[in-house]
């Protein structure tokens, strides 16, 4: 696994786990909001998100304006 994407599923389960969300299975095609698999992040979660991911890599798919979906996504984002 490429170490942008297993820098990318650390910083998410670390979300996760300080929002009582651990052990939640991640994939490309896991949704960030939704259904029953799905993360189901609310605003703040998803704020907090990008401001790690700005902090633990440079940059954000959020910030850069994408309407982010899936994990699928954030991983291209970076994969890019």
């Amino acid at each position: 696994m490429h170490q942008q994407t297993v820098s990318v599923i650390a910083v998410i389960n670390g979300l996760l786990e300080r929002n009582g969300k651990a052990g939640l299975q991640l994939d490309a095609t896991t949704p960030l909001y939704g259904d029953e698999n799905a993360l189901n992040l609310d605003s703040l979660q998803t704020a907090e998100l990008s401001a790690i991911l700005e902090d633990e890599l440079g940059s954000d798919p959020f910030s850069a304006g994408l309407n982010v979906r899936t994990v699928g996504e954030i991983l291209d984002f970076y994969a890019a």
